[in-house]
């Protein structure tokens, strides 16, 4: 006589967790329909969704400016990132071990640490507050979480294929651009995805950086909920959530085939 079995305590834990991440996004979906501006749902009204895509410039300028920052330090940390990770995993040199400990040490300080450290580093060297001083604080945090990935990718990297293309009379930069970049492409990507993520939700590092001017859109979505929260935000969070997903779901696939075929 068989016996049936009960849910596993996994698939229990599991379910807790995915109800724990995605009902919040539930809530927020459903009330960036509600027509009232209270915590009750009154109706479903899409005004909100017109007032953020036609009233809402100040805001659209923020998420510009994030945009932006995001972009242009994810590609400069990926490149320094790229390049240290190469560096130390290919050559052998002094201080190699001091600077991969090193590396990490912006992924473990308190953000507010790192932060006020970049504040007293601009005022010292008489930076004007900023997007550029934005941007040089974003770079240096993602910096450590790109070596982190490309790192990864490399310790994984079969080494005959450097010996082959030199043997076949690559140099140096004809290896390194022909052969390993194409090679740890799925750490590099990652790397990059990862540090616009971290840079557009940035909050605690952008505040103690940012000069006037410079407002991005975490500094604009907390200027504006001290004076309650808007639906106007919850209507932009659901835009956000939506082109992060059409964003990542592609990026997954294409990781993955690429993976496949290297």
């Amino acid at each position: 006589m068989s016996v049936k079995k009960g849910p596993a305590f996994s698939d229990l834990v599991f379910w807790t967790v995915i109800a724990f991440l995605f009902l919040p996004l539930a809530v927020l979906l459903l009330y960036s329909f509600n027509a009232s501006r209270s915590g009750t749902f009154t109706g479903f009204s899409l005004v909100w969704y017109e007032r953020l895509f036609f009233q809402s410039s100040d805001l659209w300028s923020a998420f510009g400016k994030s945009a932006l920052i995001a972009i242009s330090s994810a590609s400069a940390a990926t490149l320094l990132g790229t390049l240290a990770a190469v560096g130390t995993s290919r050559y052998k040199f002094l201080g190699r071990g001091y600077v991969s400990a090193m590396s990490f040490i912006p992924m473990i300080l308190p953000e507010i640490v790192m932060g006020v450290s970049l504040l007293i580093f601009f005022a010292d060297m008489g930076f004007k507050l900023g997007m550029i001083t934005i941007f040089i604080a974003h770079t240096t945090f993602n910096i450590p979480f790109v070596y982190l990935l490309v790192s990864a990718r490399l310790e994984e990297f079969d080494t005959s294929v450097i010996e082959a293309a030199r043997d076949l009379g690559a140099n140096e930069v004809q290896t390194l651009l022909k052969v390993v970049i194409p090679m740890i492409m799925p750490g590099i990507l990652s790397g990059w995805l990862t540090a616009v993520t971290l840079s557009l939700e940035d909050f605690v590092i952008t505040f103690f950086v940012a000069g006037p001017g410079s407002t991005t859109l975490p500094l604009y979505i907390y200027s504006a909920i001290r004076f309650g929260v808007s639906p106007v935000i919850n209507a932009l969070s659901v835009v956000m959530v939506a082109g992060t997903i059409l964003l990542v779901y592609p990026s997954r696939r294409f990781l993955k085939a690429f993976a496949a075929r290297a």
